[in-house]
């Protein structure tokens, strides 16, 4: 956390402490040496002042249990980037253990002793993430991959001597299956080789003998697989039909004798179920929940399932006896988001990370012997009462074809009186969803300025079925789009909000999804801001990443196909950029591998050509977003400023800004 004032106001102090000022020139913020910015104005400091203490907010998030104390490792941010923390007790000192110019994640504890405990890192949001060891007697660190490729955190086995994890890094692409006894980097050894870059390991069996492995297709279509642990034989679990089945996760029973696993087969939602391994027989645990099973923990001695489900957005936990498949009573948490499930060795305490409106993410365990819950972390927030944030309120809409669409209104302050300006927040994905939660920075919108927040879930957002879920995939893709067109209808028709103020944001698919309504709905925009969006359909999928390329062919359509690659060429923004007739601000970060930079360079290059405004700015430092608190503090600072130019200018003669 940068301590009283931006880095940048520093620098600047330094620098006007040197040089006379002119009267008439306002003090102004200058971008950080990693930031490139085009078209963008000078950052008034006074903005800044009064920006500030919507940026100096905290959260925490579980990370592991201690497996012998009752004590854990979080992650949360006392710098640029969250770093990893010890905590001894409820709401005790946070102990920062990493200080890392790149945010590590993913730290576990190895499982029996803890004496150490395995992360995750990359370089510059490039996602090409090593693992390493952290020994907690010294604080050393090693590095216990091969420093190029990109590989997932992993998991641990029973005993707690070995790990099992992906890599690419035999051909770039294919995930192959690896094990490694963190304790001694060299007994690092390849399992399996498998085709593909959607290999997950999920769980090792008792005796350790054989490893879970999800194999990722598709949203829609994935397998279950049992390796070896020693040779890396696999057989299939799962067989896919005729139609295709989605599975979510999965672990061992105690005994061995079968799997608990998240799948929607035969269900238009993913339910928990037990797969018997003897007879194949499978029993849904969850059908009474016409809602998805997002998470779920066994506890050690196998005698309790927590599990969430995701209800029309927000997070409910459920408790159930694996021994007579009852659900057992719980305490009312508050209505919010609810991550990170992991119970203690203990088997009486569940961990959990729980987010809501009015409170950033911070960590609490539930006592199921007891029914008590207990706050592990409270994180600050600049100082705001976070008990006047505004709740969500769940609004419903008619789409083109009569399919109801919902999204979360956030309505501003009531000191702001009249038809208030809109931000439509896009989410990405596309299979994603947006779930209420605390708007950090985004409240300043609703509190100072007085512009409302809608954020859509169009159709292709997960959460709603997989039949919803589908209903953008190929050539229907620009059917999302017409969502947000009938929103622009049912906006006009609500007297508290301005369907003439209206801007539209969204970051990754969500980017893609601003850039279209661009071009489909000009005339009823005031602006668009593209964060990490896809421009050329095309053109992305021929450069992403390798190791997902395949991946998202399968949802957006395979461009080496003539049919779907003119396609696709017709409704990319970018072959469409002449229709862009409103302001347009493009954010990207430069290390981006799953929408390359090249996206936002070529729709900024294109946009210009017609004359319309255009701001851009790039982070050398970044990758899918950005995640270091100085950059995203200046790109806050800049969105501020293009809503004020742009979408707070009111339709008077006078030119007042309402």
């Amino acid at each position: 956390m940068q301590l009283v004032r931006s880095l940048f106001a520093v620098i600047l102090v330094a620098v006007f402490s040197l040089m006379p000022m002119p009267l008439a020139q306002a003090a102004t913020v200058a971008p950080n040496e990693n930031l490139v910015t085009e078209g963008i104005p000078a950052i008034p400091s006074a903005l800044v002042e009064t920006v500030n203490r919507y940026t100096e907010f905290r959260s925490a998030g579980l990370s592991s249990w201690h497996p012998t104390k009752r004590a854990m490792l979080i992650s949360t941010r006392f710098g640029d980037v969250p770093q990893i923390h010890s905590v001894q007790f409820p709401l005790g000192a946070r102990k920062q253990l990493t200080f890392f110019a790149e945010a590590p994640f993913g730290a576990t504890y190895q499982p029996t002793e803890g004496n150490y405990f395995v992360f995750s890192r990359d370089v510059g949001g490039n996602e090409f993430n090593q693992n390493y060891r952290y020994d907690i007697a010294t604080g050393d660190v090693t590095l216990l991959t091969d420093g190029r490729s990109k590989n997932s955190r992993g998991v641990w086995s029973q005993a707690g001597d070995r790990m099992a994890y992906t890599s690419t890094r035999r051909n770039g692409a294919d995930t192959d299956l690896y094990i490694i006894d963190p304790r001694t980097p060299p007994s690092n050894r390849l399992l399996a080789e498998v085709t593909g870059g959607g290999w997950y390991p999920l769980d090792w069996s008792p005796d350790d003998r054989q490893l879970l492995v999800l194999e990722f297709l598709s949203i829609n279509k994935s397998n279950l697989w049992l390796f070896d642990t020693t040779t890396g034989a696999k057989k299939p679990l799962t067989v896919q039909g005729q139609e295709p089945v989605a599975y979510g996760g999965g672990v061992f029973s105690k005994d061995g004798k079968g799997l608990y696993v998240i799948s929607d087969r035969g269900s238009e939602f993913q339910r928990l179920a037990y797969l018997d391994l003897a007879s194949n027989r499978y029993t849904d645990l969850t059908s009474q929940i016409p809602w998805d099973v997002e998470d779920f923990d066994l506890s050690d001695d196998g005698k309790r399932l927590a599990f969430v489900t995701n209800e029309d957005g927000a997070s409910v936990l459920h408790l159930l006896e694996t021994a007579t498949q009852k659900t057992l009573p719980l305490p009312t948490l508050p209505l919010g988001a609810i991550a990170s499930l992991s119970w203690h060795s203990n088997n009486q305490d569940l961990g959990l990370t729980l987010i809501s409106a009015r409170s950033t993410a911070d960590v609490y365990s539930l006592n199921v012997a007891t029914n008590t819950v207990e706050r592990w972390t409270e994180s600050e927030t600049g100082g705001l009462n976070t008990a006047t944030f505004s709740e969500p309120e769940l609004v419903r809409w008619q789409s083109f074809d009569n399919k109801t669409i919902s999204g979360f209104l956030y309505r501003p302050s009531a000191r702001f009186t009249g038809k208030r300006p809109v931000v439509i927040n896009i989410h990405g994905g596309p299979e994603g969803q947006y779930r209420p939660g605390f708007l950090g920075r985004n409240n300043f919108y609703l509190n100072e300025l007085g512009v409302a927040l809608l954020f859509p879930n169009v159709r292709g957002s997960s959460g709603y079925g997989k039949t919803f879920l589908k209903l953008d995939n190929g050539y229907l893709r620009e059917d999302s789009v017409k969502d947000i067109g009938a929103l622009l209808e049912w906006i006009a028709t609500q007297p508290t909000l301005d369907a003439d103020r209206i801007l539209v944001t969204g970051g990754s698919y969500g980017g893609y999804m601003s850039l279209a309504v661009a071009t489909h709905y000009s005339d009823r925009i005031r602006a668009a801001i593209d964060i990490v969006g896809i421009s050329s359909f095309v053109s992305f999928l021929e450069r992403t990443e390798s190791y997902r390329r395949d991946l998202r062919r399968v949802e957006y359509g395979d461009e080496r196909d003539p049919k779907m690659r003119e396609f696709l060429l017709k409704i990319s923004p970018l072959n469409n950029a002449e229709k862009i007739k409103k302001p347009l601000f493009v954010i990207h970060g430069q290390n981006d591998p799953r929408v390359p930079l090249n996206e936002a360079t070529q729709i900024v290059a294109t946009v210009r050509q017609n004359n319309i405004p255009v701001w851009s700015l790039v982070a050398k430092d970044e990758g899918h977003g950005f995640a270091k608190k100085k950059n995203v503090d200046f790109q806050f600072y800049a969105m501020v400023l293009f809503m004020q130019n742009y979408l707070l200018q009111a339709d008077t003669a006078d030119g007042a800004r309402q």
